[in-house]
């Protein structure tokens, strides 16, 4: 038995019980009744698709009827010629004859093409097929981008979500005035010297006469990120909420530019959306909302900037509750979450992230979540919360608490990201620092000491100097310092 036979017959009966289906890993046919043109497609569409897949034969709707010899060799010479002869690159296949029912059938595996997309000879590239919904369809030409720059390896902003454009058709699509306003430069005069910078940019790229679209041009400067099949749903997504629970919506919006060109709307939208802060209106006699924008900046930043784009169906998202804003992405983060202050930064998009800084959309490297940790003191706010999940990373940040209203949990990681905020600026936290940091008066500093002790005993600080017994004049370091 060849070591894929098993994983066959495991497919064909998946495809059979509890009645008759077929899968996108697996069709069934009783012969060659198909022309030539339709099994170039069917090979077309395994080879495209991921893991590959397997043609039957000797099964009629569902039904098994059994192949003779003849038959086989019938089909297996037709098919070789099809997999070497009409398609780009060729395929090669394997096959068996196995006994299945008391009957044999032919199983014909063909493997998932290494360079892709797989298309039909007498055809263009766009000859391309997959399996869907459990039969052959023709690929999209966003779809065929997509396969191209995955099978090269590409990282995501290299790759290209439209392929063979005209200059006319590019500058339709991508929002280059935005770009010129970001980077400050007056426009080119003529469609062609616009999109030679565009192209030293990588925002787009030459493809013989024509022009080919990034994923990295699309998702920064996409006058309609709808546009591009690929990546619409990579469109941000504000949702805010009646209460502290997701039971009633209030009002949603999926963001239509790109992320760089729709940066500040972005922004102002959701700023326009926050409650004031009582608390800091009245210590500076204006009038400010709840959240610091700059932490609001940095984290939807981090959201589109650190994400990861090959997790498909999901995107950035925002979510605003009466008492905290939640704002994620999908991926894990790359850098524990207890060490996001310390740690070198590391980016999955890193021309992405190049890009978004030089435009000044977030903060320069590594300083970011300093500033979102440090703003939350300043606006004497709960500590933000850092959560990673199996495929998304989110960040939180709470309206203003009582520290009376503050859970253990609170106060704790508050207390942690104070002393590790003080020890990247080169400094230490003690009591009279943690005080400053909760507003807790001199005269009640044994409650500074229990959040500090509460911390130390959960591992996340510990004494600067183990010699000193005072807990009100002793400083501390974070666990990994």
């Amino acid at each position: 038995m060849k070591n894929w036979e098993k994983e066959a017959l495991d497919w064909l009966e998946k495809s059979l019980k509890p009645f008759p289906q077929e899968l996108n890993e697996i069709d069934w046919k009783l012969g060659l009744s198909e022309k030539t043109e339709r099994l170039s497609q069917h090979i077309s569409a395994f080879a495209n698709y991921k893991g590959g897949g397997f043609l039957v034969f000797g099964i009629d709707n569902g039904q098994i009827m059994g192949i003779k010899k003849e038959e086989c060799d019938q089909i297996l010479k037709t098919l070789g010629n099809i997999a070497r002869q009409n398609l780009i690159p060729p395929i090669l296949l394997d096959h068996a004859v196995v006994e299945y029912q008391t009957k044999n059938i032919l199983i014909v595996k063909i493997d998932e093409a290494k360079e892709k997309s797989v298309h039909l000879r007498n055809g263009s590239i766009y000859d391309s097929y997959i399996r869907s919904a459990g039969q052959t369809r023709r690929l999209e030409k966003t779809e065929v981008a997509s396969l191209i720059s995955i099978s090269q390896g590409l990282r995501f902003e290299d790759g290209v979500v439209m392929i063979g454009l005209t200059a006319e058709d590019v500058l339709k699509l991508i929002d280059f005035i935005a770009y010129f306003d970001l980077v400050e430069r007056v426009l080119p005069n003529g469609n062609e010297a616009i999109i030679d910078v565009l192209c030293s940019e990588k925002l787009v790229r030459k493809n013989g006469g024509l022009f080919d679209i990034t994923n990295l041009g699309a998702i920064l400067f996409a006058k309609n990120i709808e546009e591009f099949d690929n990546l619409k749903r990579k469109a941000v997504r504000v949702i805010i909420y009646d209460g502290k629970d997701r039971l009633k919506t209030v009002k949603e919006l999926d963001g239509k530019k790109g992320y760089a060109s729709g940066f500040e709307s972005l922004v102002d939208f959701i700023n326009n959306l926050l409650p004031t802060n009582e608390v800091i209106k009245t210590a500076l006699r204006a009038d400010v909302k709840m959240y610091p924008e700059i932490a609001i900046r940095e984290l939807v930043a981090n959201a589109l900037i650190h994400q990861d784009f090959y997790i498909t169906g999901t995107g950035p998202m925002i979510e605003i509750f009466t008492d905290r804003i939640e704002i994620s992405n999908p991926g894990q983060p790359l850098i524990d979450t207890l060490r996001l202050l310390d740690a070198p930064p590391q980016s999955r998009n890193e021309k992405l992230a190049s890009i978004m800084r030089r435009f000044k959309v977030c903060e320069e490297r590594g300083s970011g979540i300093d500033k979102v940790v440090s703003q939350t003191e300043f606006f004497q706010l709960p500590a933000p919360n850092f959560i990673k999940t199996d495929n998304h990373f989110k960040a939180i940040l709470f309206s203003h608490k009582k520290l009376s209203q503050m859970s253990k949990e609170d106060k704790v990681r508050a207390c942690y990201l104070h002393c590790c905020l003080k020890y990247v600026a080169g400094g230490k936290m003690n009591n009279t620092s943690l005080r400053e940091r909760f507003q807790i008066e001199e005269k009640n500093y044994p409650i500074a000491s229990g959040i500090i002790s509460d911390t130390v005993e959960v591992g996340l600080v510990k004494p600067f100097d183990i010699n000193n017994k005072s807990k009100r004049y002793i400083s501390y370091i974070p666990f990994w310092a």
